[in-house]
């Protein structure tokens, strides 16, 4: 004591008992903390008790509308002729040779081959080179204008095009100036698609022998596909109606949250792309404040989503059983080609975010189970 201070005794105790203290009062009170407590020290002496108020901001409750017999649209899942053709053209598109045009001129669905140089007001412009570059004409890969000016333009002769880039883009110095382009075409390359017959079958399905075989599968897959989107449509009518029936007030805490967590999933969805968040930025001319505000209004949306859905699980008591898990920790094993035991192991043994996932699924099926259809 003489050697620290009285003071600094005192935190060292706070911070050794506050801690427990505090779970065993939100355990006692019952309430639902969703951050972190705003603590003040009432009474700490020599030889008498702690006394300490904890400020924090708690679940709201949520007061929920109608969500049983709930009415959803009878979603068309049935597939026609013209859905297998157009998925075998398609195929046929995915699968076709660029052969080079010895004679004639570009034609919407070319590629090219050309060397091109941008100019403003007679200078040359940072980004605006680019040798043997590849561009198939439609695809709009290039600010508008450009790809519609190279249509009936010949190889071997140099053209220029005039464009203004969109008051949007991304470079702000770029952004609605009027620009021209120097361009050279050294190739004309079209589609060369394979005929329909039962040998494109054998190519592009190790399954089948026959053009009819791949007709057939395809079928089966594209009637899989709507039932699938079909439920997945009808369980999404469901909870957006369920969602706007309830009612409760949104902490901000709450919105805060959900928004770096989008924010995470962003980036990832980014790196998987090759890209980073940085770049992003730069890109489309945001910042991190302005991509959050664009997601904010989600953000509320989610968080009401879920909030409603639990409030359901505690209405009509549903439980996930130890064999749901376990069962739904296989799936996800063979999923990542894995056993179930080495993913609990990766896991660390925690399997709450799996049961709240299996939770909310068992919600939506409820909402489902009792719906009805309407045509």
């Amino acid at each position: 004591e003489k050697r620290f201070g009285v003071e600094a005794l005192y935190q060292d105790a706070v911070d050794i008992v506050l801690p427990d203290a505090y779970v065993k009062a939100v355990e006692d009170t019952g309430i639902e903390p969703i951050d972190q407590p705003s603590i003040d020290i009432e009474q700490i002496e020599r030889g008498n008790t702690l006394i300490f108020t904890a400020e924090v901001t708690v679940k709201p409750e949520v007061k929920l509308g109608d969500y049983k017999g709930l009415e959803v649209e009878e979603q068309d899942s049935t597939v026609s002729d013209e859905d297998v053709e157009k998925e075998l053209e398609q195929l046929r598109e995915r699968h076709a040779e660029l052969v080079v045009k010895e004679e004639g001129s570009v034609q919407e669905g070319d590629t090219v081959v050309m060397d091109f140089e941008g100019f403003l007001d007679g200078e040359a412009f940072d980004g605006g080179k680019g040798e043997n570059h590849s561009l198939e004409i439609g695809s709009g890969q290039f600010i508008p204008g450009f790809e519609e000016q190279l249509v009936g333009k010949e190889a071997g002769v140099e053209t220029e095009i005039n464009v203004t880039f969109p008051e949007d883009y991304h470079a702000e110095e770029l952004a609605g100036k009027e620009a021209t382009f120097k361009v050279t075409i050294h190739e004309i390359k079209s589609k060369e698609l394979p005929e329909l017959d039962d040998e494109f079958a054998k190519d592009v399905d190790d399954e089948v022998e026959t053009l009819d075989a791949l007709k057939a599968k395809l079928r089966e897959e594209l009637e899989t596909e709507k039932k699938q989107n079909a439920e997945n449509a009808k369980r999404e009518e469901l909870i957006n109606k369920v969602t706007e029936n309830a009612e409760v007030e949104i902490p901000d805490v709450m919105v805060k949250t959900e928004l770096d967590r989008m924010m995470r999933e962003f980036e990832q969805r980014l790196q998987m792309q090759g890209m980073t968040l940085d770049l992003y930025y730069q890109f489309s001319g945001q910042d991190e404040d302005a991509l959050k505000e664009q997601m904010r209004e989600d953000a509320g949306k989610r968080v009401k989503t879920n909030l409603t859905l639990e409030a359901i699980i505690k209405a009509e008591s549903l439980e996930v059983s130890d064999e749901d898990i376990t069962a739904e920790l296989e799936n996800m094993a063979t999923m990542y080609g894995t056993d179930a035991e080495q993913l609990t192991q990766m896991l660390g043994g925690n399997t709450d975010a799996i049961k709240e996932d299996l939770l909310f699924r068992k919600a939506i099926d409820y909402l489902v189970d009792n719906s009805k259809v309407v045509a």
